[in-house]
C-alpha cells in the first residue's frame, strides 16, 4: 500500500503528464465557466477530484497551467482582470447591432431542427421495434434462420 506522500507524488507526475499530452483545442474543449473542467481533468488522470485541491503541488501546477493557457488565449480573462471599457473589449465575430436578431432567428431555426429530428427518432424506434416484433415471430415459426 502506498503512503499519501507516494500517492501525491503519483499524483502530480499524472497530472504533469496529462498536461503535457492535450493540445490547445483540448484545452478549450474542457473549458467550464472560464476554466479547465475539474471533474474531466480527475477523470482523465485517474485521481479523485478532491486531489486537485488537496495536493499543493497539483493544485500550483493546475494554477500555472490555467494561468499559462490565459497568457495564450486560450482561455478567457479573469472576470476581475479583465478590459473594463467597450472599446478594449474585443468583439466576436459577427457581434454588432443584428448580432442578437441573428442569435434568436438561428436559435429558432436549431430548436425547429431538433424538434424534427426527435419526432424522427421516435418514429424510426416504432418502426425498428415492429420489426423486430416481426422477425421474431418468424424465427418462433422457423421461416427466418437464426
Amino acid at each position: 500500500m502506498a503512503s499519501g506522500q507516494q500517492l501525491a507524488e503519483v499524483n502530480v507526475e499524472l497530472f504533469t503528464a496529462w498536461a503535457a499530452s492535450k493540445t490547445d483545442a483540448d484545452f478549450r474543449e474542457m473549458t467550464v465557466r472560464g476554466q479547465l473542467s475539474r471533474t474531466e481533468i480527475a477523470k482523465e488522470c485517474g485521481f479523485a477530484k478532491s486531489a486537485l485541491a488537496q495536493n499543493p503541488r497539483v493544485k500550483a501546477a493546475l494554477a500555472e497551467l490555467e494561468t499559462h493557457l490565459r497568457e495564450r488565449g486560450v482561455l478567457p480573462a479573469l472576470a476581475g482582470k479583465g478590459p473594463t471599457t467597450p472599446s478594449e473589449r474585443p468583439q466576436r465575430e459577427g457581434q454588432g447591432v443584428g448580432a442578437t436578431r441573428q442569435d434568436l432567428e438561428r436559435l429558432r431555426r436549431l430548436e425547429q431542427e431538433n424538434a424534427a429530428l426527435r419526432a424522427e427518432v421516435a418514429e424510426l424506434k416504432f418502426a425498428l421495434e415492429r420489426h423486430a416484433v416481426i422477425r421474431e415471430a418468424l424465427e418462433l415459426t422457423g421461416r427466418m434462420p437464426r
